[in-house]
């Protein structure tokens, strides 16, 4: 799949919210409204995961090449990943929420 076709809206499979696609040139990989994601990735965008389930917001790290990221640990396999905080959007993800990571 193109990289340009993941950019897409989609509504949150743990609280139903109607998400709209980043607007800040980055994909959007979870929920702005309750920062839980999907365990579709084995590598960044390659949607390979078989696993499908919720990753849950877990923690919350910095790095200084890619900022603010939310730690997510899978629900079913115990997986975890990092997806950058989205900030500078239209639907920016939830500070407070962040900030309670």
């Amino acid at each position: 799949m193109a990289r340009e076709l993941e950019n897409t809206g989609f509504v949150c499979a743990h609280c139903h919210a109607n998400i709209s696609a980043l607007t800040n040139g980055s994909y959007r990989n979870h929920c702005p409204v309750c920062l839980y994601s999907l365990h579709v990735d084995i590598k960044p965008g390659d949607r390979a995961n078989a696993c499908r389930a919720l990753m849950a917001p877990a923690g919350l790290t910095h790095k200084s090449q890619k900022g603010w990221q939310i730690i997510h640990r899978c629900t079913k396999c115990g997986g975890i990943s990092a997806n950058k905080v989205a900030t500078d959007t239209q639907q920016p993800d939830d500070w407070e929420l962040v900030v309670r990571l």
